[in-house]
């Protein structure tokens, strides 16, 4: 049996799923067997989509207007094929004039796959080559762990007239975690009780501050 599944982006009447219906209906899947979904391609809560997924059987093909229907990626895309190949559910594209339960269309989508894997593999490459360079220059990824000198200086100021941890990480315009961290770098002690401490002067340590 065939089965088909349309999607626009938005849940407005601005785009309509007229012209992918059409095109469904003349590659002979019956208008009762289309499921739908209005929402960005990009979210995982399809519940059209799961829908669908769930509502196929062995030997059902699944068929769409286009690829970028389907999956929100291309590894996504290549995720669903082979979980519906497993299922023995095969996949046609009217546009793509794509068709997995075909010698070619398989042969077609395992080089999908392939270059999927050379995206990424290209990808990795990039990353751990900006990262070589980055230590080379003396500068580490990640975004910072404590905050700069003028902040850590205008936190240290509100806690010492009394405020708690968290307003005074609200104040600065930071996660109260981060202001933890900074002043945990700084040599000050916070407390179960929402509260920061100054080191006494005979245990205080050199503050450390972000550059």
């Amino acid at each position: 049996m065939l089965v088909g599944y349309v999607r626009v982006s938005t849940t407005d009447d601005r785009q309509s799923t007229d012209l992918q219906r059409d095109a469904l209906q003349l590659a002979g899947v019956d208008p009762r067997n289309i499921h739908e979904d209005r929402a960005s391609g990009a979210r995982d809560d399809r519940p059209g989509l799961k829908k669908c997924l769930d509502y196929l059987q062995a030997g059902d093909v699944l068929v769409v207007w286009k690829l970028d229907r389907l999956g929100r990626s291309l590894q996504h895309l290549i995720e669903i094929v082979n979980q519906l190949q497993k299922r023995g559910i095969g996949l046609k594209s009217v546009t793509e004039t794509l068709d997995t339960t075909t010698a070619m269309g398989e042969f077609l989508f395992h080089v999908f796959g392939a270059l999927a894997q050379y995206e990424r593999s290209l990808i990795q490459e990039r990353v751990n080559a900006g990262l070589a360079a980055a230590r080379q220059r003396g500068r580490k990824g990640g975004r910072p762990r404590c905050l700069d000198a003028e902040k850590l200086d205008a936190a240290q100021a509100l806690l010492a007239s009394g405020m708690t941890v968290t307003a005074a990480a609200r104040s600065i315009g930071v996660p109260r975690s981060t202001l933890v961290d900074s002043l945990s770098r700084a040599g000050m002690l916070v407390g179960t009780d929402n509260s920061a401490q100054m080191p006494t002067v005979e245990n205080a340590e050199p503050v450390s501050r972000c550059v």
